[in-house]
């Protein structure tokens, strides 16, 4: 269903999409969910190559979302 290596982003969409937050809002800590050596290692290699695409960013907001790998 999904190609093997995507060589880059789609092109731009007629549609900007953002998200409008509470300004009182503030972010609730949680501890980050356990990785084994084989999943960081695979982590570590995705957020590599996924860098290197410019598909993602490096970002110092303090919301965020745990990684979660599926099957």
């Amino acid at each position: 269903v999904f190609p093997e290596d995507l060589p880059r982003l789609p092109p731009p969409r007629q549609v900007e999409f953002r998200i409008d937050l509470v300004p009182s809002a503030t972010p609730v800590a949680r501890t980050p969910y356990r990785l084994a050596p084989s999943e960081l290692k695979e982590l570590s290699e995705q957020l590599k190559e996924l860098s290197e695409k410019v598909f993602i960013r490096p970002s110092s907001s303090p919301w965020g979302a745990p990684v979660l790998f599926v099957k």
